[in-house]
């Protein structure tokens, strides 16, 4: 594509400054998807929460703004070109919300602690990266295709809500998808508490840009290349996997988006932790607390695989093309974390 550039190294240098923006917001913005669902549900406050809705307003108005400029071809995109399973988004959500609260972090939010020197984050990076791969093409992958066979889109119409209303009304995409993105931004700022908190502001449209900037570099380099790359965007299940892979297997294999992005949220992650003298070396001193993570990161990855991504995969990256798994996805993740948490800090013996 550039005589100094192969197309997979110009889209894992995309990925790459993606990711250090999500792993700066990470420990500079405290933006965190298990932590926004533990303070809504146990600590009071509802200002993360809010921050998640406004990346993901922000990521909806910005990919619909491409797709009205013709720089995004959503039906390129992986969540649109694959046939939507309602049970595999309900049940791999449950799975993966479950595994998060027993791991105490998605893949993301693992990654940029691992960043900030925390080595338990390693180990649950490591496990859900092999988990990943053991149920995408592993042992375990005949079963899940078995129930869950992820089936090329055939038909003509995505399975997207922009693109549904867009064929009962005739309206163009981005005047569908981008009100709905205003409108979601608009609904997270009807709280003072957030509106008056500049920085938490900042660093939720931060991450919502840097979904967007995924989908229009690798959309850049798709139409420009040489190689069939797919237009893709950030996600932290199976690209932890493949980065893992890459790690052990580099000479044999390109380098790609997704080595960039989880690689760029761990330096990410280290130089907000160095800014504000957070690093620090941690371990896990408890046998039982380091059994919990495993299994909690096992279930993660499995689960992530089953729904199509992840708390950023479908949370956010599904949900910026209004793909009609995000929000089946997106809720499925929090009932799960809610019942894993519930599990955690209350016990699931009754109130006597």
């Amino acid at each position: 594509m550039l005589n100094w550039l192969t197309d997979g190294q110009a889209v894992a240098v995309i990925g790459l400054a993606g990711g250090i923006l999500l792993g700066l917001a990470a420990r500079l913005g405290r933006f965190c998807t298990l932590g926004a669902i533990e303070d809504l549900l146990y600590g009071g406050s509802d200002t993360r929460f809010r921050m998640w809705i406004l990346a993901i307003g922000t990521a909806i108005t910005g990919s619909f703004a491409l797709i009205g400029t013709g720089l995004l071809d959503p039906s390129q995109t992986y969540y649109l070109s694959i046939r939507w399973m309602p049970m595999a988004s309900i049940i791999g959500g449950l799975m993966f919300g479950y595994g998060m609260a027993l791991s105490g972090n998605c893949g993301y939010g693992a990654i940029a602690r691992l960043g900030g020197g925390d080595l338990r984050s390693f180990v649950i990076v490591l496990v859900m990266g092999v988990s990943t791969y053991v149920v995408l093409s592993g042992p375990l992958a005949p079963i899940r295709n078995f129930f869950f066979e992820q089936i090329d889109v055939t038909s003509d119409l995505p399975p997207g809500l922009a693109h549904q209303a867009a064929a009962i009304t005739g309206l163009p995409l981005s005047a569908i998808g981008i009100p709905i993105g205003l409108l979601f931004c608009v609904g997270a700022l009807t709280s003072s508490d957030l509106r008056t908190d500049y920085k938490a502001v900042f660093w939720s449209v931060v991450v919502g840009l840097a979904i967007v900037s995924g989908w229009a570099g690798t959309q850049w380099v798709a139409t420009n290349g040489f190689d069939a790359l797919q237009v893709v965007s950030h996600s932290y299940s199976a690209p932890v996997g493949e980065t893992i892979l890459f790690a052990m297997t580099g000479s044999l294999r390109p380098l790609s988006f997704a080595v960039g992005s989880v690689t760029g949220v761990w330096f990410g992650a280290f130089i907000g932790s160095m800014m504000k003298g957070h690093f620090r070396w941690e371990a896990c001193e408890d046998p039982r607390e380091l059994r919990r993570q495993i299994v909690g990161a096992s279930i993660m990855g499995a689960g992530a695989v089953i729904a199509m991504g992840c708390t950023v995969g479908q949370g956010m990256t599904a949900f910026s093309v209004l793909a009609i798994s995000a929000p089946v996805t997106f809720l499925a993740i929090f009932a799960g974390a809610a019942v894993g948490l519930r599990q955690l800090i209350e016990g699931f013996s009754p109130a006597e």
